[in-house]
């Protein structure tokens, strides 16, 4: 993703700053994709596993990348609170 448009990015929520998840937040994140166990904040589960994602820099909401592009809206936002020992 270009540094550029990162730099201007950010959550729609908290106002804070987004980076590109790590590899671990990635796994944990799709690990639990797979087992049915997260959904948006709107409450919708998410089946589709995340090939990139930005989480905010307080780690606490994922925004997933779809063919580079971030998708950036508030209700498809993943909170972090659904995983267990999710690494910031």
């Amino acid at each position: 993703m270009d540094k550029r448009l990162l730099d201007i990015l950010c959550c729609p929520v908290s106002k804070q700053p987004v980076k590109p998840a790590s590899k671990a937040q990635l796994d944990l994140l799709n690990a639990g994709i797979r087992a049915g166990d997260i959904q948006t904040t709107a409450g919708v589960g998410v089946t589709q596993p995340f090939t990139a994602a930005l989480i905010t820099t307080d780690g606490r909401l994922i925004y997933r990348v779809d063919d580079d592009i971030p998708v950036m809206l508030a209700d498809e936002a993943i909170g972090t609170i659904q995983m267990q020992n999710f690494p910031v």
